[in-house]
């Protein structure tokens, strides 16, 4: 059960601290600004669930944070600063030294992003050569193949010493999504970001992958985001969690206390979502409208279109506002109660 106040926030530094991050694209059309001036802490030891449909911003706020943001693609602003070490500031040799040892990140698709020219053996076994500070100079290949096995072990791949030299596509879906967490993880990294951990799972293995993640964080002491569209998978496993509106952060809180009482009107249609066991009958209200286009936005809600609230006061830029203790909202409505 969570707490109204994240535990792992009253005494700690951040882990990873975001402040103003904005993130651009050129297009034919124009300028899409994909992250737009995003504030998030994660401290050690918790899951930050970052929250939002599809094109709301959170893939790219983490692509940013691990340096994975290509030409034409940039980060046009803010700071990110990891374990004290300024993230803007790193060179090609830098990036090459953090990611994967201390910062680790899982794609939605495992199919897509494990090679399926090579066996899970020589995927994993790079990481660790490339990477692992811990490995003997002699029998170096040996014992990165040794914790290789370990790692499939660790993620609960049966018989895994035999297992370790097939290809990706000899294994199902949920056994590749293990795979991806056993590659990020066999650096022991501070920091895992799961993007979209269960795409395309059905429901018992998208239990048994996020019971796994929630497992290895208590185990290894690790830092998780948990990037997810599904406000259900968030009040289950994270501490705290935030939503994402079109490139920017409306809400975030302590999770149970967000889940229990939302306030801005895009985290209540969300969780509007979610069936209730209580009524199973109950209509699902869906938010009508689109996320809209992120070119030239400014000056006004970005939810203003979909909103059942909206004012003529909403069309201001909106600065996020204290809600409550670890609790804050980017609405003009939030003192009020929206029925």
């Amino acid at each position: 059960m969570h707490s109204t106040r994240s535990s792992v926030t009253e005494m700690s530094t951040p882990l990873l601290s975001i402040r103003g991050l904005k993130t651009c694209f050129p297009t034919r059309a124009g300028l899409v600004t994909a992250v737009d001036g995003v504030d998030l802490d994660v401290y050690p030891g918790e899951c930050l669930g970052i929250v939002g449909e599809s094109g709301s911003g959170k893939s790219v706020t983490f692509a940013s944070v691990i340096g994975l943001v290509r030409s034409p693609g940039y980060v046009a602003d803010g700071s990110m600063q990891f374990d004290g070490i300024d993230l803007r500031g790193l060179n090609a040799d830098g990036w090459r030294t953090l990611r994967g040892r201390d910062i680790a990140m899982t794609m939605q698709d495992a199919l897509t992003a494990l090679n399926p020219a090579l066996t899970v053996a020589e995927q994993i076994e790079e990481v660790l050569l490339a990477h692992a500070t811990d490995l003997p100079r002699r029998g170096r290949r040996d014992a990165a193949r040794a914790r290789a096995i370990e790692m499939l072990r660790l993620v609960g791949i049966p018989a895994p010493d035999k297992r370790i030299d097939d290809y990706p596509h000899q294994f199902s879906g949920g056994m590749r999504q293990r795979i991806m967490i056993a590659i990020a993880l066999s650096c022991r990294p501070k920091l895992l970001i799961a993007d979209e951990p269960t795409t395309a799972l059905d429901v018992t293995i998208q239990a048994q992958v996020l019971d796994l993640i929630s497992d290895l964080r208590r185990e290894l002491g690790m830092s998780v985001v948990l990037i997810t569209h599904d406000l259900g998978i968030v009040a289950e496993h994270t501490d705290r969690v935030a939503v994402m509106y079109a490139g920017q952060i409306v809400e975030a809180g302590v999770t149970r206390e967000l889940i229990d009482r939302p306030r801005h009107p895009y985290t209540r249609g969300l969780i509007g979502l979610i069936p209730r066991l209580s009524d199973l009958d109950a209509p699902i209200k869906p938010i009508e409208g689109q996320v809209p286009e992120l070119i030239g936005l400014g000056g006004t809600c970005r939810f203003y279109d979909r909103c059942d609230f909206r004012a003529s006061r909403c069309r201001t830029d909106i600065p996020m506002e204290a809600a409550g203790l670890d609790h804050q909202v980017r609405c003009v409505r939030v003192e009020e109660s929206l029925q």
